[in-house]
């Protein structure tokens, strides 16, 4: 079979052609992290932005680490197909906003040189909560990480902090163009975030004062909030796409229907006409970044620990299980909606309501193991902002309690409740199986695990009722095996 190209795009269903013309587009954004969700989300809002309002919006996409994307998408001339599942079956479409692709490490001057070109208006970022490093209980940049201090001391920049500072320094010197930094990543107040790391970075330069003052007047750290469930790619949706386009696609992204973005709107050198595409431009992004962090993440934490824990591939068959959506929702609507101050327009009962309709899609195939995936940097905004706000209000979250225990219990077991291995998928993987390997009681697991400051902070080790509630949780998680443990625990609050 053919592989999808610019050489082979005129075979491509009229149904699921590009709603623009690839040729001819100029490139005004450079995206550091070339992975599927941004392939899925902001290039996907982007495209269809300049097919309504035009615009020479192309993105140059980066890979931070790895040149895997780069490699399928090269040969295609940057296209790849969206296969949207939903409800009422799956299509696909050829998506053409990539008009550039590098690998950091392969080339980080050619990295460096795109964010300083003048015609360069935005850079975004998808590179994970770990990508930042940052300590996600302060949001400060890792001033001892040996590659940050490596970067700081002038060599070509490996990390994601060293690559933008180089680039805006760059930019500096040569056009001094004002440019938008635009955090597209799961983390609290994220512009705001990711301007406290690139300052750290920049303070700690002999020579950084000068870029200090320029960035002030020149580059804004806008925030938003992302929504898009994007699974990863299987083989199968692979033979999918090709069953429906005719063509192969090595590139296949795939994505449930809904999607959602809400952006502080300060892009001093202007911007795509994302609210033409459905985009939400707004003055403060802060109560619908929570809402989506605490009820979104926070629930799918939940069904992605326990539900791993309990031998559960996927989300959805997490879901299918009455006691593990019981769960959620209540994490939503009984923890979580209690923790802070919704937009006006948000009703989140009805929210809660939906999410719990998406996470149930069985199309998705969103793998539990997935999202159990680095919890060390997803904790602190999922879970811990839910638990610290409700127990500032003196009340005991019970269900974020019980996601935490289940983060607790993935931690400290080396096998599934049914047997398989446990693959501890994090940065901080073999210091926290360090502290709970030799270990065999909860109260000091907990202690134990609470105690890592950069993940819990210096305040909630302290708290005995929490540390009680999660010392009997992660007990009956270890005895009864999750799914007994949550099926009895959601009986005994229903009573």
């Amino acid at each position: 079979m053919k592989r999808l190209s610019l050489s082979t795009l005129s075979e491509v269903p009229h149904t699921s052609r590009p709603r623009i013309d690839p040729r001819g587009i100029g490139v005004g954004i450079v995206h550091l992290g070339l992975g599927a969700f941004h392939r899925a989300h902001q290039a996907d809002f982007t495209e269809e932005a300049m097919a309504r309002a035009g615009g020479d919006w192309g993105i140059c996409g980066v890979s931070p680490r790895s040149p895997r994307v780069v490699d399928a998408v090269g040969p295609q001339d940057g296209l790849y197909s969206l296969l949207v599942r939903g409800p009422d079956g799956s299509r696909a479409r050829v998506l053409t906003p990539l008009r550039g692709w590098l690998v950091a490490p392969n080339d980080p001057d050619a990295v460096v040189a795109r964010i300083s070109d003048p015609t360069i208006r935005i850079v975004t970022l998808t590179v994970s909560e770990k990508g930042y490093r940052h300590d996600p209980a302060t949001g400060r940049l890792r001033r001892d990480d040996p590659e940050v201090v490596a970067d700081v001391a002038g060599r070509p920049p490996r990390t994601v902090v060293g690559l933008l500072v180089r680039g805006l320094q760059r930019r500096m010197t040569t056009s001094g163009a004002p440019i938008a930094v635009l955090c597209c990543d799961n983390l609290p107040h994220n512009g705001a975030t990711l301007a406290t790391v690139v300052d750290d970075f920049v303070e700690m330069l002999p020579d950084g004062d000068e870029l200090r003052e320029w960035m002030k007047s020149s580059v804004s750290f806008p925030s938003c909030m992302v929504d898009r469930i994007v699974p990863a790619t299987t083989a199968r949706d692979r033979d999918e796409v090709a069953a429906l386009l005719g063509l192969r696609d090595e590139a296949v992204v795939v994505a449930e229907p809904f999607r959602q973005w809400v952006i502080e709107d300060e892009f001093p050198a202007g911007r795509p006409a994302w609210e033409h595409a459905g985009a939400l431009l707004v003055s403060d992004v802060r109560s619908y970044e929570l809402a989506k962090l605490r009820m979104l993440n926070g629930a799918h934490s939940l069904l992605g620990y326990l539900g791993a824990l309990a031998g559960i591939d996927t989300i959805a068959e997490t879901m299918s299980r009455d006691h593990f959506a019981v769960a959620a929702g209540n994490l939503m609507t009984q923890d979580a909606a209690k923790s802070f101050e919704p937009p006006p327009s948000l009703d989140l009962a009805a929210y809660a309501e939906d999410l719990l309709e998406r996470f149930a899609s069985p199309g998705l195939h969103y793998r539990t193991l997935q999202v159990a995936s680095d919890g060390s940097q997803k904790l602190p905004q999922r879970l811990l902002g839910t638990i610290r706000d409700r127990r500032a209000a003196g009340a005991l979250p019970r269900w974020a309690v019980l996601a935490v225990a289940g983060w607790m219990r993935w931690v400290w077991t080396p096998v599934t409740d049914v047997g398989t291995p446990r693959v501890l998928d994090d940065p901080m993987a073999s210091r926290l199986e360090a502290l709970v390997s030799a270990v065999d009681d909860a109260a000091d697991v907990v202690a134990r695990l609470l105690g890592v400051r950069e993940i819990f902070g210096d305040d909630l080790v302290g708290d005995a009722l929490l540390r009680a509630a999660l010392r009997d949780d992660l007990a009956r998680l270890a005895a009864d095996g999750a799914d007994a443990a949550v099926r009895a625990i959601v009986a005994e609050m229903a009573r």
